[in-house]
């Protein structure tokens, strides 16, 4: 079925006045100092808290 009358072009961006994209929320890692992700593992040192700390194999490029 159609719609029985069009729709305006200001009720239609009205509606998706919402659909934009927000920007990464980003943190600082304490130890070495490059942005991460919030409440993840640092993906330079692999530091997450005083606690845990993961190994990361790092590829050696010739």
């Amino acid at each position: 079925m159609l719609p029985v009358k069009k729709q305006s072009k200001g009720r239609t961006r009205r509606r998706r006045s919402h659909h934009a994209l927000s920007a990464l929320n980003l943190s600082v890692c304490k130890k070495c100092e490059s942005p991460k992700l919030p409440h993840a593992a640092c993906s330079n040192c692999g530091y997450l808290n005083p606690k845990i700390t993961l190994n990361i194999a790092k590829e050696e490029k010739d």
